[in-house]
């Protein structure tokens, strides 16, 4: 059953992405940087798969069982009072039935949207596009028959995994992403995607909201600004997996130095200033207020 506080979470998570201002999405792995990224002003929460299959001590492309993701998610759902949406890859499952089954145990943790994807283990051949429609569509159905509307971000893998060239990637996100929308998705996430030309063609060609992945993790260029996405007309923009990926770099560089120079230069220039350092905690546990 869905409640109410959770129909007007995603209602209101709907609607960020059609205000002027882009959505803005950090996206956390627990409860505690779930709980900081709120508590630094943002209006939703995003989970990042690698981060909570990472903190978990697993690869990511959906190693950990279900239980697993569906207990984290849980955590952060009780935590904060923002709506949350999940990164829950190709969806748990083999077929529609299957992912249905997912789907269901994801909404009872409270959540208000999800991210879906294309393409398996970022596999090099997409799924079938009308059976990744028929996916769509019966996840929609789904949330239809509980009353409340599930902010679906469909994410297209053509530029990720696709082989060919740049041109041809672009048309094929284009042709999926407008099917994805008729097939019920609200949002449709292409990544990795950084060219700005490129970026300003998904936003025109494509009729739905478009989600931009902002992680310089990836690649040598740093992505657009938050500006300069929003001024091309970018809905949605989010990091992945990239503030997982600095918190694991700050704890090696740590202890490079501390094993190989006996030093502490690292933590100290990130702990500085020290009132800085104690608030985040504090954030992190909701003791700030």
């Amino acid at each position: 059953m869905v409640s109410s506080i959770q129909k007007e979470k995603a209602d209101a998570f709907l609607k960020f992405h059609y205000d002027k201002e882009i959505l803005v999405l950090l996206n956390s792995w627990d409860a505690g940087s779930s709980k900081l990224v709120e508590a630094c002003g943002y209006k939703a929460i995003a989970t990042t798969s690698m981060g909570i299959a990472a903190s978990l001590g697993h690869p990511d492309c959906e190693v950990i069982q279900l239980s697993e993701m569906l207990r984290v998610v849980r955590g952060i759902v009780n935590a904060v009072q923002v709506p949350v949406t999940v990164d829950f890859e190709a969806g748990y499952g083999n077929n529609v039935a299957e992912i249905l089954e997912s789907v269901k145990k994801l909404i009872a943790t409270g959540i208000v949207g999800l991210n879906i994807e294309d393409s398996i283990e970022l596999s090099p051949v997409l799924i079938d596009e009308m059976e990744f429609c028929e996916r769509i569509s019966a996840i929609r159905a789904l949330s239809d028959s509980l009353g409340f509307h599930l902010v679906i971000n469909a994410r297209t893998d053509s530029f990720y995994t696709s082989l060919g060239s740049t041109k041809e990637k672009l048309a094929e996100s284009i042709r999926r992403g407008n099917k994805y929308r008729e097939a019920g998705a609200d949002c449709i996430f292409v990544q990795p995607v950084w060219d700005k030309e490129t970026i300003a063609t998904l936003v025109k060609e494509i009729n739905a909201p478009i989600n931009i992945l902002s992680n310089p993790a990836i690649g040598a260029e740093l992505p657009p600004s938050v500006q300069e996405l929003q001024n091309l007309g970018v809905a949605r923009l989010s990091l992945g997996s990239s503030l997982m990926k600095a918190s694991l770099a700050l704890i090696k560089k740590v202890a490079n130095e501390l094993s190989e120079k006996g030093t502490y230069s690292v933590l100290s220039d990130t702990m500085t200033p020290r009132q800085e350092a104690a608030l985040a905690y504090k954030m992190a546990i909701g003791m700030n207020k």
